[in-house]
């Protein structure tokens, strides 16, 4: 079996970004300086070991967490991804 990197998980996150239209980046930073998150951005958040999806949810960095169940294995987050881009691809 093979391993799952961050890469692994950040690929998926930017795939995901570009089939719902949404930005690939989290965050836009402003030639004054500003920054401001992008809504509906999905991206990896990583805690203690553990991985999950999260969408910017308002422009001061609101997210939430997509699968509702914190933070997870990156195998057990990398099935959930793949199963969320197959389900929008159709």
């Amino acid at each position: 079996m093979e391993r799952i990197t961050d890469k692994h998980l950040e690929v998926l996150a930017e795939r995901i970004n570009e089939v719902t239209k949404n930005p690939v980046t989290p965050w836009t930073q402003y030639k004054n300086g500003r920054i401001r998150s992008n809504v509906g951005n999905y991206h990896i958040s990583r805690q203690c070991g553990g991985v999950a999806l999260y969408q910017m949810t308002n422009e001061n960095g609101g997210v939430d967490d997509v699968f509702g169940s914190a933070y997870m294995t990156k195998r057990d987050l990398y099935n959930r991804l793949r199963a969320f881009l197959e389900g929008s691809r159709n």
